[in-house]
């Protein structure tokens, strides 16, 4: 790993780490009256950590290929579709099992949910999560670290290295948003590495796209964040086995039909 690699990830962590360990305090009783909302601005760590580091390495080059990487829209309608429906195509997939095992549309009711902020529907939450988890988190993952880590790596081995600190990012929300277990934190970190590979998969396609993988990651939050566990497990389980079949089909050196996005320092 680059030095500027290693300071972009020890520049997020701490960025987003100022906003989420005073919520791990709060949650471990510790301190209170912190805002809930310092959770959304968390998210905007890996951002803020990409735009630090990319001009002192590359200058202004840096911050244009960080820009061209976002408003990378010009990547085909079909991927597009992909990115931003395919989580929630799974997630009515799994509703509507759900409503012919238990007769009910209540698990539909979750997609778009933002705990922070109660008053968004669905379309606004959606949104709301394209913007900070989606936008805020893969400006610096797959802008910024991910091309890096392909250019000493393998797709795969860079999308592991990637999905074990991007799991590793996490670990204040344990103590005040997630199930604090051996279990869940084992499956956390399985989930988060095959979501790793298939947002490279799709960060490689699409000739490097973030907008593409902002949309798909903020879409997934919007398909999990809803409080169902069971429709968190089912849309999870189908992102490992896309994982799967991505590897098994691509193969490990770019897991995808275009070549590796990769930068040099």
């Amino acid at each position: 790993m680059s030095r500027p690699t290693a300071l972009y990830f020890l520049l997020t962590y701490a960025l987003s780490w100022c906003a989420w360990v005073p919520m791990a305090l709060q949650g471990q009783l510790v301190l209170s009256g912190v805002p809930t909302w310092l959770h959304l601005a968390g998210a905007f760590g890996p951002l803020l950590a990409a735009f630090i580091v990319a001009p002192w390495t590359a200058g202004r080059q840096g911050v244009r290929d960080l820009f061209s990487r976002m408003t990378r829209w010009r990547i085909g309608w079909g991927w597009l579709l992909i990115a931003a429906f395919t989580p929630v195509a799974v997630f009515g997939v799994v509703v509507l099992v759900m409503r012919l095992v238990t007769g009910t549309w209540q698990a539909a009711s979750g997609f778009g949910q933002v705990a922070e902020l109660p008053g968004l529907g669905w379309l606004a939450g959606w949104l709301a999560w394209i913007f900070t988890f989606g936008l805020g988190e893969e400006t610096g993952w797959r802008g910024f670290a991910l091309p890096r880590l392909q250019a000493r790596h393998s797709a795969r081995d860079a999308s592991l290295i990637l999905g074990l600190l991007w799991a590793g990012w996490h670990a204040p929300a344990f103590f005040y948003n997630y199930e604090l277990s051996l279990f869940a934190v084992v499956a956390f970190v399985v989930s988060i590495v095959a979501g790793a590979m298939v947002l490279t998969w799709l960060f490689n396609s699409t000739g490097g796209s973030v907008l593409a993988t902002a949309l798909w990651h903020g879409s997934y939050n919007a398909a999990v964040a809803g409080g169902d566990a069971a429709v968190s497990a089912a849309v999870t389980a189908a992102v490992i086995l896309a994982f799967i079949v991505i590897v098994r089909r691509y193969g490990p050196e770019t897991l995808s039909h275009r070549p590796k996005q990769v930068l040099v320092d």
